[in-house]
């Protein structure tokens, strides 16, 4: 059996699980591939092991690995699998438990550093300056948190914004406002919370339906102080609306751990972008994350060889 492990851009998936007790020829693939290049790494791998939705598997990608015969991927969602198409193909598409934590915590490390210019701070002390270039930072207490998307995530991320005395809004398309009552949380409409907070973050699930939920109308909303902080998926967030904003003033920052194009390009324009905090897509990049996810991968591999498959995922 040959397995393919991808997305291990700091060469630690080895480390997180006794992959060789599955007997297996392992390849872990530490660049990241598409197209052709892909197709030639990992063609005759019987099993392929993806990080989140970094790798789209669709019809066509999937007609071009004959051998595949197991896919598996870290968390129990996936938007850029085609799980029908793999199923037609006779593909076993299983997934792993993920932690709620790390990018819950990893919103709140952005949101401060945006907040109080946190980067900004450390570049000016590290040539030699002091407080002379960098404008007040903003107090939490007493601001005003916007959660788009109150699930497990949001929900986390809005404890602490409670914790730190902040009044906490909260909107989604399906949004209970009685559930969010329970947390302490104020529903509203988007509009009404995008006008009213200090800090909007989102925490909803890709989908066409989400795609773009904050694009420019939703943006001209925002105080001309107020920051934007994405944890969730890159195109929640119109991107070219947003650099619009961000070069225009219109909004206070942005925070980002997530892209449309990912890695992101080394000439992207959000790489120079003023008054931005980003980080490489580490919300899930945590030493228990990783653990969970290639220990349950390696789980389902072994589980899948014995014929009795576990956390199988089924199209939608």
């Amino acid at each position: 059996m040959r397995i393919a492990v991808l997305d291990d851009h700091q060469h630690v998936a080895a480390s997180y699980a006794d992959w060789e007790g599955l007997g297996a020829e392992v390849d872990f693939v530490h660049e990241h591939l598409l197209g052709d290049a892909l197709v030639d790494r990992i063609g005759g791998a019987d099993v392929v092991v993806a990080m989140r939705e970094r790798t789209p598997f669709d019809a066509a990608l999937l007609e071009r690995l004959p051998a595949l015969r197991l896919l598996v991927t870290t968390g129990m969602k996936n938007a850029s699998i085609d799980v029908a198409a793999a199923h037609a193909r006779g593909v076993t598409v299983c997934g792993t438990r993920s932690l709620p934590g790390p990018a819950a915590e990893l919103t709140w490390a952005l949101l401060l550093a945006t907040m109080r210019s946190v980067p900004a701070a450390d570049r000016a002390v590290r040539a030699g300056g002091w407080q002379d270039d960098l404008l007040p930072g903003t107090d939490l207490a007493g601001a005003t948190l916007g959660v788009i998307g109150l699930g497990r995530l949001g929900q986390r991320v809005a404890r602490v914004g409670l914790a730190f005395e902040m009044e906490v809004l909260a909107w989604s398309q399906h949004l209970d406002p009685e559930v969010a009552r329970s947390h302490g949380v104020e529903p509203v409409s988007q509009e009404e919370l995008l006008r009213r907070s200090d800090a909007v973050t989102l925490h909803l699930r890709l989908s066409e339906r989400t795609r773009g939920v904050v694009g420019a109308a939703e943006l001209e909303l925002m105080r001309p102080t107020a920051v934007l902080v994405n944890t969730s998926r890159g195109p929640l967030v119109d991107q070219s609306a947003l650099l619009s904003a961000l070069h225009a003033g219109a909004i206070g920052g942005a925070g980002l751990d997530v892209y449309d194009e990912e890695p992101l390009p080394v000439d992207h324009p959000l790489r120079s972008a003023p008054r931005t905090v980003l980080t490489p897509h580490l919300g899930y990049v945590t030493d228990e994350g990783y653990r969970l996810f290639y220990g349950d991968a390696v789980d389902d591999v072994a589980a899948w060889a014995a014929g009795e498959p576990v956390r199988l995922l089924e199209a939608e």
